[in-house]
């Protein structure tokens, strides 16, 4: 049929044309419209801490251990992985379009529980995170005081609390970052001079504040016996404030000498990192 024919019969044109409109119509109804289309893979995180080790540490004593036991996990595609200077560790492991992806997260999840034992007890401590998420960031933004009020370590500790728990409750966030976190914590200095002199190590330091700053369950005085009462026994549990710190017990003598933490460490309430430092606006 060529062009003629259409202007010669007219009702047919009309027929043909009112034909690709409703063709069209039914196809844009039927069309799947989505808010956010699955137009990238699944993708699952997992991350942990060596606090205190080297890039290269990380590397041979977690993220080895780690990408053995996730290889060839269901529906895996290919996985990539980093670690950096100051202890932090990251696997991002790539599912086939179109896999479940909280099936992938489990899956993972227990690929990670069966490389627990190879890693190191600081990691263990640490814990592992296994979460669903993007490689890309979805938006970023900064909480800031006006008048220059509170310091990093308040307006971290604002988030944590009052900010970070709200956005991770909508529906579709699959992780929050909080780098250069700020989070209060107790900072331990080391005086090497006074550590020379007592002939201490840092590991020295450490098995001291693992044995004394603890959470422990003393029990009950009287239980099962004749006694008339029972006392719940109840044990101080993990140290709060900085002269707690400072009266930690490193060694003692035979003649009731002892030698504290304070002694040959310089005790403070700081922020948990002071590796990453961001400025807004500057």
């Amino acid at each position: 049929m060529t062009f003629t024919n259409f202007i010669k019969r007219p009702v047919l044109s009309t027929v043909i044309s009112i034909l690709f409109v409703l063709l069209g119509t039914i196809g844009l109804i039927s069309l799947p419209v989505e808010q956010y289309p699955d137009i990238a893979p699944p993708t699952i995180s997992v991350m942990t801490t060596y606090t205190g080790a080297d890039a290269q540490t990380v590397l041979n004593s977690v993220v080895t251990p780690l990408e053995e036991s996730i290889n060839g996990v269901e529906n895996m595609t290919y996985m990539t992985s980093s670690a950096t200077n100051d202890g932090m560790a990251q696997i991002t492991v790539y599912f086939k379009q179109g896999s479940d992806a909280n099936m992938a997260q489990v899956n993972v999840q227990n690929r990670v529980q069966q490389a627990q034992a190879l890693l190191p007890a600081e990691v263990t401590r640490a814990g592992v995170t296994v979460s669903k998420r993007q490689s890309s960031n979805v938006i970023m933004f900064s909480l800031t005081t006006e008048d220059g009020r509170y310091d990093d370590q308040f307006v971290t500790n604002y988030a944590l609390i009052n900010v970070i728990p709200q956005l991770k409750r909508i529906n579709g966030v699959g992780d929050i970052q909080t780098p250069g976190t700020r989070t209060y914590s107790m900072r331990i200095w080391l005086k090497p001079d006074k550590m020379k002199q007592y002939g201490l190590i840092p590991s020295d330091i450490t098995k001291a504040l693992d044995g004394q700053n603890i959470e422990a369950a003393p029990g009950k005085f009287g239980e099962n016996s004749d006694m008339a009462f029972e006392y719940v026994l109840r044990y101080k549990g993990r140290l709060k404030t900085i002269p707690d710190y400072e009266n930690i017990i490193i060694s003692s003598s035979t003649n009731g000498q002892t030698l504290k933490l304070g002694d040959v460490a310089k005790v403070e309430l700081g922020g948990l990192q002071y590796n990453v430092n961001l400025l807004n606006n500057g």
